[in-house]
């Protein structure tokens, strides 16, 4: 069990570093395609029809696909006042629980948005834009994002349930962990 749940650990980093990668290229293609409008708007007085449509898109699919690295370099925000009071046993207890209802919680998230990008294909449903752009496509950035924020979230659960060492903590901006800085 020990080896399958490490072989999935590293095929799970692998792809969530990927979609950080894509996501970072989301970012940056925006910037670039919002640097064109406002060239287009300012100097040519040609303002875009696609930019803004476009631009959503990119940042919602960079969002989701930021997820699944954020939540397994421990980057999301946290509110620890009742955690740092906790045993490590408790807190451990406290932390399966939590994950086990994230994972529910993002398994019905993951399905639904699977339905609603199904539909969209079916159903030929464009956006009421000018560009009449497939809702699928941007759609399915949900899907992408909550499949690789389940299976970190369930590689934790696993790693907390089984007492597995899990990911160092993200270092601070002093650049030692938090453990270490206190």
């Amino acid at each position: 069990m020990k080896q399958f749940l490490l072989a999935f650990d590293k095929f799970l980093e692998k792809l969530s570093k990927a979609a950080a990668i894509l996501a970072g290229i989301f970012i940056l293609a925006t910037a670039f395609i919002i640097v064109y409008e406002v060239i287009m708007r300012g100097l040519f007085h040609s303002p875009t029809e696609w930019v803004l449509e476009i631009s959503t898109y990119f940042i919602i699919t960079a969002g989701f696909l930021g997820l699944a690295i954020t939540f397994r370099q421990k980057a999301h925000i946290q509110v620890d006042l009742f955690a740092s009071k906790l045993s490590k046993k408790n807190s451990r207890n406290v932390n399966l629980c939590l994950n086990l209802l994230a994972i529910f919680t993002f398994l019905i998230f993951m399905t639904e948005s699977m339905d609603q990008v199904t539909a969209s294909f079916v159903y030929h449903k464009l956006s009421p834009s000018i560009l009449r752009f497939p809702l699928y496509i941007p759609q399915f950035a949900l899907v992408l994002g909550s499949a690789l924020l389940l299976g970190e979230i369930i590689r934790r659960f696993l790693f907390d349930l089984l007492c597995l060492p899990d990911m160092p903590t993200p270092l601070n901006n002093t650049g030692k962990s938090d453990k270490e800085a206190h």
